[in-house]
């Protein structure tokens, strides 16, 4: 299992990880990438290398 976190204070809406995810993690919410989907991640990271912000962090629990 994977624990999916946005820093909102970080995201400043770039969609890129919502495109970049293969799991379908993120939706855009109010302007801001959400991960509604946390259950779905496989723990890739793609999230994590394309954010251009550093908002997204990926930790195996």
């Amino acid at each position: 299992m994977w624990e999916v976190v946005v820093d909102k204070d970080k995201c400043q809406g770039s969609e890129e990880c919502v495109s970049a995810c293969p799991s379908a993690v993120y939706e855009m919410i109010n302007g801001k990438a959400e991960p509604v989907h946390a259950d779905e991640c496989i723990g890739c990271e793609t999230c994590v290398e394309v954010c251009p912000n550093g908002a997204c962090t990926v930790t195996e629990i």
